[in-house]
């Protein structure tokens, strides 16, 4: 059974095509990422999922219910972490909750233990009478996951999940998530243009200007990109490209100063280049595929050089306010 479906979905913002024509389906169960850089239709396509924005066409579900005509239903059912903070800082984190609870109609009865059960699971509970402004990043945002799961969600959307936090506490959030999921037995679907944070998923979908580009597995992901990735430092470059190209067909590249092709089984590969390549090696190197190499050799740009224009970066804004009426 599907969590979430998605057939053509497009978005418009007057003449910005934010979303255009994108169709995925999310199993049940599964953790599902949408990599791609600032202004790709990430945020977009999960805003519409959890109905704050309404599409221009095509038809999504949550949870079997249509986005347009059941938002009430899906919005029931979700939980949502957003990528700007939206606690309240002039309450404790125990009444933050409380007020989720009321919401959502938590019933009096579960509502103490429920609240108990998180808060200690992310390691706040000693801190739940302190004000939300005496928090650190982390902390926020870990209390934004444990009301983001309150009333029981069956899918938990996660926008940008770690944007802003140093690595460290990026790592600890991950720990939280994961064993959030086996606990609850969620569905998380996630943003990011964090290339560490999509290891974590089962299925990756990549965007690129409102379009999925890729959708597969991490490993099956970098496994098109051609093999292992060898990089070759020579005293003559361009006569190296040359004999790479004639002698073992592949399809090498000169960056950065040194020669850069993709093989399969470059630790099979290597020995025997090694013992008849006719150009002076001065230095080598082998490792396998990153998500970041596929990125590239799929949009033709890095994810972190892809910034959104300042136009993207305001239509984005208002959306988020006024809902994409």
């Amino acid at each position: 059974m599907d969590s979430i479906t998605v057939t053509d979905l497009v978005k418009h913002y007057g003449d910005y095509i934010a979303v255009n024509g994108i169709t995925f389906a999310v199993p049940k169960g599964e953790i599902f990422g949408f990599l791609g850089p600032n202004g790709a239709g990430k945020t977009t396509t999960i805003n519409v999922l959890c109905t704050l924005i309404k599409p221009t066409a095509g038809a999504a579900t949550v949870n079997g219910y249509d986005v347009h005509t059941q938002r009430s239903e899906v919005r029931r059912s979700i939980g949502l972490v957003f990528q700007e903070p939206t606690l309240d800082d002039y309450l404790t984190a125990e009444q933050n909750l409380l007020f989720h609870a009321y919401a959502y109609g938590v019933p009096r009865a579960a509502r103490k233990e429920r609240m108990r059960e998180l808060l200690t699971l992310v390691e706040l509970w000693d801190k739940r009478k302190q004000k939300i402004r005496t928090y650190s990043g982390g902390m926020r945002r870990r209390l934004e996951l444990a009301r983001g799961l309150l009333h029981h969600p069956d899918v938990l959307f996660l926008d940008e999940p770690t944007l802003g936090l140093d690595p460290q506490t990026r790592r600890r959030i991950w720990d939280y998530i994961l064993d959030l999921r086996e606990r609850e037995q969620l569905t998380i679907f996630l943003t990011t243009h964090y290339m560490d944070e999509a290891e974590h998923c089962e299925r990756i979908g990549i965007i690129d200007n409102g379009e999925i580009v890729a959708l597969d597995t991490p490993d099956r992901l970098k496994d098109a990109v051609g093999g292992d990735l060898v990089t070759l430092k020579t005293e003559d470059n361009a006569a190296a490209k040359r004999e790479l190209h004639e002698q073992y067909r592949v399809q090498p590249q000169i960056e950065d100063g040194t020669v850069q092709f993709a093989v399969p089984h470059g630790d099979e590969f290597l020995p025997k280049l090694l013992r008849s390549f006719s150009q002076r090696i001065v230095s080598i190197g082998l490792r396998r595929p990153t998500l970041d190499d596929v990125f590239l050799k799929l949009t033709g740009h890095a994810i972190r050089n892809d910034e959104p224009s300042t136009r993207q970066q305001m239509i984005e804004t208002v959306a988020r306010r006024w809902g994409g009426r």
